[in-house]
């Protein structure tokens, strides 16, 4: 069994918040997957289903981004998984908006969200990391991950998490390769070729060599006529 858990906070007021796309991704891959409905567990919302041959709860943790780690180390707990079963989807303000890298283990790089779990069960589990962009300077970051995505990043958006939606079962399955190709076809769909009409010449006509001058004397002319 997997645990998928997408890092955000509760309320709708922070819904559509950059920091918010952890929650965005689950929301997603439920629906995409038809999972059950979302439930109240474990101090968060929790919705269960399959993907592939693998079953899976996704998590979504309601005790504010800074509190995430109580919220996922009880629903480990109780499921009896390892950090190793535990993927975490945060907004990554180190990636250009709608890029995404694969990370297992390492630092927290500040985020709180991670931060915190890191002190309920350890840095090694994987993590998928959803570039938001920087707002340019370390002091601007709090109120940049907590406003909300303007309309200019909808359509880049919609098709980051639609990609997830497809991809997912890979990353569930350890096929991280597969799962960023899905979002790629996405967010970079290859463009249709067009061809090229080629244009055939015309064959050219064979001119017609025009008859070479007759220089010959009235007396060769008679000549030639009797040969």
């Amino acid at each position: 069994m997997k645990l998928l858990v997408g890092l955000g906070n509760p309320g709708a007021k922070y819904a559509r918040n950059r920091h918010n796309i952890g929650f965005m991704a689950m929301d997603q891959i439920a629906s995409d997957h038809g999972f059950s409905g979302w439930k109240s567990k474990f101090q968060g919302q929790i919705s269960e289903g399959r993907l592939g041959t693998s079953k899976v709860a996704l998590l979504k943790p309601e005790t504010f981004m800074n509190l995430s780690g109580q919220s996922v180390g009880e629903a480990m707990r109780y499921l009896k998984l390892e950090p190793a079963d535990v993927i975490v989807f945060h907004d990554e303000i180190d990636l250009a908006p709608g890029k995404v890298r694969l990370k297992t283990g390492g630092g927290h790089a500040g985020h709180n969200g991670l931060r915190s779990i890191h002190a309920h069960i350890g840095p090694e589990y994987d993590r998928v990391r959803l570039g938001v962009g920087h707002p340019g300077h370390k002091d601007a970051v709090p109120g940049y991950v907590l406003r909300d995505f303007p309309k200019a990043d909808a359509e880049w958006l919609d098709d980051l998490l639609r990609g997830i939606g497809d991809g997912v079962a890979h990353l569930v399955d350890g096929d991280g390769g597969k799962f960023q190709n899905a979002i790629s076809l996405r967010t970079n769909p290859p463009r249709s070729s067009k061809s090229a009409t080629t244009k055939q010449s015309a064959p050219k006509s064979k001119k017609e060599t025009p008859p070479s001058a007759d220089n010959r004397s009235p007396l060769q002319k008679l000549v030639d006529k009797f040969k």
